[in-house]
């Protein structure tokens, strides 16, 4: 059974039981949000019935049950959104410098070659027209400053929430505080509004810089980027 699907719903429970969590849900759901998480890591394994993730699930589970009733499970959900936008903010940097090519160039790259004879994950950056390639690199790196700083901006926003941020636990002074739940809908909610955005409107340009494109329309793009294979998501960001 694939993983994908479940994986996604997982995915995309999360920050709504995070934010639920974090605004009057109380720690069972903080709970139930870190047990999502690791979900979404495991997932793969579960499903293909491999005892080292059922083993890692039944750990997870007997850590976060100790730590009902402490602080620690609100603690623990002020790190993923400023881990995830992190690493992959990491992730688009570190492309810049891999002789593939950079990650936003090999997706176009894939896509550019409408015809298909090739395994997507075996077309060239090289290939594309110069002004697309200088894009695509240059749309890499816009794409890693925006996650960086919204991984700086959940870092910052981390430490000055009240009352369990990284300072207030600390018992140090804060140049100024966001509540919980102030902290909660930036963190879990607003994060993906602006990456939605940013997708939208760096979608818009690319159809007016460069009109002849293989798709007809936003859904055509998305349809054609999962057609591209699991084979080829899957390599796009292993290290080579």
């Amino acid at each position: 059974m694939s993983s994908l699907l479940p994986r996604l719903l997982l995915a995309l429970a999360y920050p709504w039981l995070a934010h639920w969590a974090s605004h009057g849900g109380g720690d069972g759901i903080a709970l139930l949000a870190l047990l999502d998480l690791v979900l979404v890591v495991l997932i793969d394994g579960l499903l293909r019935l491999r005892f080292p993730a059922w083993l890692a699930l039944a750990g997870s589970a007997a850590v976060l049950a100790v730590l009902h009733g402490s602080v620690w499970p609100r603690v623990l959900l002020l790190a993923p959104p400023m881990l995830f936008t992190g690493l992959v903010a990491w992730w688009f940097a570190r492309s810049l410098g891999d002789p593939r090519g950079a990650l936003i160039s090999r997706i176009v790259a894939a896509l550019e070659d409408a015809s298909g004879d090739s395994p997507a994950e075996d077309r060239k950056p090289a290939a594309l027209a110069p002004d697309l390639l200088r894009y695509t690199r240059g749309l890499t790196l816009a794409w890693a400053l925006v996650l960086a700083g919204l991984c700086l901006a959940n870092g910052v926003l981390a430490l000055v929430a009240v009352p369990d941020g990284a300072l207030a636990l600390l018992g140090l002074p804060a140049p100024f505080t966001v509540t919980r739940a102030q902290w909660s809908l930036f963190a879990n909610l607003l994060n993906y509004g602006f990456v939605g955005l940013f997708f939208i409107a760096e979608y818009r340009l690319r159809l007016h810089l460069f009109p002849r494109r293989p798709y007809r329309s936003f859904v055509g793009f998305l349809g054609m980027m999962g057609r591209l294979g699991p084979e080829f998501w899957r390599g796009l960001f292993a290290r080579r």
